[in-house]
């Protein structure tokens, strides 16, 4: 179970959102994503929670609430999708198939 938190400060720390969410529910792990190149927050956090009664708890209360000066966008989180290879955009082989 994981909820998405966006439009974060890049000030945030994981102690600012465990705290945060702590008071809906027992929070089991914070994943604050940085950029590969500059190490910067990229602005946006994972919180999974222990049940899906305390991430709807959270997601109610603080969907749409101003903190650390920025609106909060919180929602469930959608399932990563796989990218696709340069060949799979292309056909199955097609390089191969056409030499």
């Amino acid at each position: 179970m994981s909820v998405y938190v966006g439009n974060l400060s890049y000030e945030v720390t994981e102690d600012n959102l465990q705290a945060v969410f702590a008071e809906y529910g027992t929070v089991k792990q914070i994943k604050l994503p940085t950029d590969r190149e500059t190490g910067q927050l990229r602005g946006f956090a994972f919180v999974e929670m222990n049940t899906e009664d305390e991430e709807t708890a959270a997601i109610d209360a603080l969907n749409g609430c101003e903190w650390m000066g920025r609106d909060l966008k919180v929602n469930k989180a959608r399932p990563r999708e796989e990218k696709s290879s340069f060949d799979s955009k292309r056909g199955n082989n097609s390089f191969r198939n056409r030499y």
